[in-house]
Parts: C-alpha cells; sequence; structure tokens
C-alpha cells in the first residue's frame, strides 16, 4: 500500500459517505478517526463505505492529525476533511507525484471553497493553499496551535494543480457557528502564547480584517456574498479579542491598558 486518506469528523452523517467516495481508486486505505463526542451515524457510514474506523478522545485537530499519522499504514497520508471531495484531476495527479515523488515529502493543494452553493474566489479565499499530501517519517503538527495547523516538514514540498472542492458553508447559522468557533479557540492560542489584550484591537482588528478582506484581497469580486462572508470575519476578529480579554483576566485579574 503506498496512499491513505486520512478524514477526522464528528457527526459528519451528512458528508461522510461523499468524501470517501470521491477518493475511491486513489487511496489504498480511508481510515476514519472518528471524535469519541460523535452521536450521529458517521461512524456506520463509513464503515459501510469500507473505511477502517477508529475511535479517538478529542486532542484538538492538530493533536488528532498527529494521531492519524502514528495510525497510518502507508508511507503517505492524504489528510481531507468531511466537507471536502478530491477532484478527479487532482486524484490523477496524485498518482503522478506517489509514482515518483524523489526528494518531495509534502504537496500543497489549492482548495475551492463554497458558500452558500457557489465558489468564491475574493476575500482570501482562492488559492487557499493546503498542506495536506505528506510523507509520514517526514511530517509533524505543533500541537499547541488550536486552529489553521500546518504540518511541519522535513524535506521539501511542491504546489499541485489539482484542486480539492471545499463544501464550506451551505446556511447562514452554519457561518456564525463555525467562525465563532475559529475566534473562540484563536484566542485560546493567543493566551497560551502569553498575548495580551488591548481594547484598541476590539475596534482596530476588525477594521483592520474587513479592510484586508474586502478590499486588499478582492472580497468585493463575490458581490453581497463576499461583503456577508467579509463583514462576518470582521466580527469575528473582534470577538476573539473580546475573549482573549477574558482569558486575560481569569488568569491574572487584569488587561493591559491601551
Amino acid at each position: 500500500m503506498n496512499l491513505t486518506v486520512a478524514i477526522i469528523a464528528r457527526d459528519e452523517a451528512r458528508h461522510i459517505d461523499a468524501a470517501i467516495a470521491s477518493v475511491a481508486g486513489l487511496a489504498d486505505e480511508v481510515l476514519v478517526l472518528v471524535d469519541e463526542r460523535s452521536r450521529d451515524a458517521t461512524a456506520a457510514l463509513a464503515t459501510a463505505r469500507g473505511a477502517r474506523v477508529e475511535h479517538a478522545a478529542w486532542r484538538g485537530f492538530p493533536g488528532q492529525r498527529n494521531l492519524a499519522l502514528a495510525r497510518c499504514r502507508t508511507p503517505w497520508i492524504l489528510f481531507l476533511d468531511a466537507d471536502e471531495r478530491v477532484t478527479p484531476a487532482l486524484a490523477d495527479e496524485v498518482r503522478r507525484l506517489l509514482a515518483a515523488p524523489g526528494d518531495i515529502v509534502g504537496g500543497w493543494i489549492p482548495r475551492e471553497n463554497l458558500f452558500f452553493g457557489r465558489i468564491v474566489r475574493g476575500g482570501g479565499w482562492y488559492p487557499d493553499a493546503q498542506l495536506r499530501l505528506l510523507a509520514c517519517r517526514a511530517a509533524r503538527y505543533e500541537e499547541a496551535i488550536a486552529v489553521h495547523e500546518v504540518a511541519t516538514l522535513h524535506g521539501p514540498s511542491r504546489r499541485l494543480d489539482g484542486h480539492l472542492r471545499h463544501i464550506n458553508i451551505e446556511r447562514f447559522g452554519e457561518l456564525w457557528r463555525k467562525q465563532r468557533a475559529y475566534a473562540l479557540a484563536e484566542a485560546r492560542s493567543m493566551a497560551q502564547a502569553g498575548r495580551r489584550a488591548r481594547w484598541r484591537n476590539v475596534l482596530g482588528a476588525p477594521a483592520r480584517e474587513f479592510w484586508r478582506r474586502y478590499v486588499v484581497l478582492h472580497g468585493w469580486r463575490d458581490g453581497a456574498v463576499g461583503l456577508v462572508l467579509c463583514a462576518t470575519l470582521a466580527w469575528y476578529a473582534a470577538v476573539s479579542f473580546v475573549e482573549l480579554a477574558r482569558l486575560n483576566r481569569h488568569s491574572a485579574g487584569s488587561i493591559d491598558a491601551p
């Protein structure tokens, strides 16, 4: 065997079947690492699709990815989220790379993000390159990084042309829940790194984030959807600093003055 596709999942019954189907004929094995808190049919559906299902206590995304690396039975691993799909062009490119990888130990894959059924190109959402194809012997995740984790590689990587397709957001409630979770996780990461909240961040951070996303990164190109996405990310930039201030008060009983 040469390639394992690993999916970290919790309550992903809506997506897991299509995710596994998208790697049919590519992966020698699909490993679905199911969060023990999962309460839906994710595990049963994955098993029915022929995946190897293992249950594990939640250790954060980097910790779960390291666990998948440790349990991988092949030299290479491709991390896939349940709401992502491997396109045929990407599958063909991965096959060619693994047939003759040379000294390459990682592959950066561009990702198309779908919001409310349409691909978004502005606002920093494209090409959204993800380091997901890894030589197991040469990769490790830093577990102190709570969100947007990237593996550390011991060797060179290359950029691929084939795409992942990410069914990012389908409903407004999902958008708000996901971004709130990211904001709180980011606040915890900043607190663990010793960062102190300043009240000016609550206004300055969202203003900078909106300008960066909407103007610098051309979020305006995506019309009303782009405006909503940029405004939402700006709002949750403020939420992350409000939460950081709360964590600072809890740990030290004070907040830095502006």
